[in-house]
């Protein structure tokens, strides 16, 4: 009985720490994330958008990025997050040769992230396990 008090106790002091140990919107874009659907394209163009997104990766690491698109070379770059308000992020991509772009992500959940484009669409992407 001794040791279950402990145990109780001891669960009860780690509880707070953990709950205090929230991710920030940079540590939970950690990671690649896969292009998987896109949100709002007229029928016509759904298959054809659909097979481009899903050639699509974002990779983050550190303050490091790598956007990859089909067709294209991979850039890489560094990022800030520059606003951020609950699952609503963004994002600032700084060029190598100067300037920067931005961009609106949603968390959908931990594992799914809603790259918002304009007019309305989105790149549902979702994060890659880890090997």
């Amino acid at each position: 009985m001794h040791n279950r008090i402990k145990t109780v106790l001891a669960l009860a002091l780690a509880l707070p720490a953990v709950a205090g140990c929230s991710k920030t919107p940079r540590d939970r874009l950690q990671g690649r994330w896969n292009g998987e659907a896109i949100e709002n394209v007229p029928g016509d163009q759904l298959a054809k958008a659909t097979g481009w997104v899903k050639g699509t990766a974002i990779e983050f690491n550190g303050s490091k990025v790598t956007v990859t698109v089909p067709a294209e070379t991979p850039r890489s770059g560094t990022f800030k997050v520059t606003k951020s308000d609950g699952d609503q992020v963004t994002v600032a991509f700084l060029r190598p040769e100067g300037g920067r772009d931005e961009a609106e992500f949603r968390f959908a959940t931990d594992q799914t992230l809603r790259w918002e484009i304009g007019a309305g669409r989105a790149i549902v992407l979702s994060k890659a396990l880890k090997n």
